[in-house]
């Protein structure tokens, strides 16, 4: 087997936790009297796997056998609809929905999108990238867990196990969330599953496409683990040398100083592929050569250099950065300086006179910018 870890995860599934979810829960309690009353209607995938965990459930995704575009405008006036799938997205009371007709798919060559019919419910499964994704709940009948591919069996001996030995060549991009969910839940990849990594062709899809799931896998916690698996597993070359880098940036962001500055998916995608500029890890020779040095840097390539060691970045960061002239161009044409280069000048010297010299004050300002604007002009 191939994992995240020396030892697979087993985790204790609750099948009795379906009914007690559904019936208790507002909106799907409505939706159970629609699939009683009108067509069965299906709670399914990530869902469904994270009740029987224990898990909080964040997004739904429900499968109807049709009309799924009156369900969804019915439940949300502005459901987004996507008509050559038959799926539709939607927000109901701050809960995120997923609504797809149920299908079977084809694939046209490896790695296109899918061409689709409609199908079955089980058939529906059978579309899915792994078992413990492809288990399903009617939303009227919940105690009965619907899962054709052993998933619930997988959830708990830790395995992860793609539905069918074609998966990563119809969408080689699996591959990617293999490693996702993989570090997530600690699991291993059964030992089909992993024979067939080394078949992966991921050049038979979009990079847009392989980009997103990379997004989504650094944006997770577990995110970086996630990285090193994609790259031992040979799909995505990343050095582990980036890899050590982007866990000691992640680390600075439960800083007080860089807390909140960047988006972790974003620090750590920079730091696994990105070319950011690299700061001296000295100290500058004054606040404004190093005001110099780090501002029209992203947030994030400013967290990878202060990971590098560039400790002098956290004053950038909490005092240099804040430094700003009172005065302003406006301030210096009406004090008679002409439009132009000169302006700058003037700007640039009152900073430099503010962080190193600590002058403060409009009229000091104002002769400083003045001074520095002539003597530049004397020079030209």
């Amino acid at each position: 087997m191939v994992g995240g870890n020396e030892m697979n995860q087993s985790i204790r599934t609750d099948i009795d936790r379906l009914r007690p979810f559904v019936e208790g829960h507002p909106l799907l309690a409505g939706l159970a009297t629609h699939s009683r009353v009108e067509q069965p209607l299906y709670l399914t995938g990530g869902a469904v796997r994270d009740l029987l965990i224990g898990a909080d459930i964040t997004d739904y995704d429900l499968v109807a056998e049709s009309g799924v575009a009156e369900l969804a405008t019915g439940l949300a006036h502005d459901a987004l609809i996507h008509e050559r799938f038959g799926t539709a997205e939607l927000v109901v009371d701050g809960i995120r929905i997923d609504i797809a007709t149920a299908r079977r798919e084809s694939y046209a060559h490896p790695g296109a999108l899918p061409d689709v019919e409609p199908g079955g419910i089980e058939e529906d499964m059978g579309r899915r990238d792994f078992t413990i994704n492809a288990m399903a709940v009617r939303l009227d009948e919940p105690e009965t867990l619907i899962d054709p591919h052993g998933g619930e069996d997988d959830l708990r001996r830790g395995v992860l196990r793609v539905i069918h030995p074609g998966s990563f060549t119809d969408d080689p991009t699996r591959a990617l969330r293999a490693a996702r969910y993989s570090a997530r839940f600690g699991f291993d990849l059964d030992h089909g599953t992993a024979e067939l990594l080394a078949g992966v062709d991921l050049g038979t899809v979009s990079h847009e496409r392989v980009e997103h799931e990379l997004r989504l896998a650094a944006a997770e916690a577990t995110g970086i683990d996630a990285l090193r698996l994609i790259s031992s597993w040979g799909l995505v070359e990343i050095p582990g040398e980036r890899l050590e880098l982007a866990a000691k940036a992640v680390s600075l962001l439960r800083s007080d100083t860089w807390r909140g500055r960047a988006e972790r998916s974003v620090v750590v995608l920079e730091a696994a592929f990105g070319d950011s500029p690299e700061l001296p890890v000295s100290q500058p020779s004054s606040p404004y050569a190093g005001v110099l040095l780090a501002r029209g840097l992203r947030p994030a390539e400013l967290i990878l250099n202060r990971a590098r060691g560039a400790e002098w970045l956290d004053l950038y960061e909490n005092e240099w950065s804040l430094v700003a002239p009172a005065i302003s161009g406006d301030d210096l044409v009406a004090a008679g300086l002409p439009q132009g280069p000169a302006i700058g000048v003037g700007l640039a010297a009152v900073l430099r006179a503010k962080l190193d010299e600590g002058l403060s004050g409009i009229e000091a300002e104002l002769q400083v910018a003045v001074a520095a604007a002539a003597a530049s002009e004397q020079e030209d």
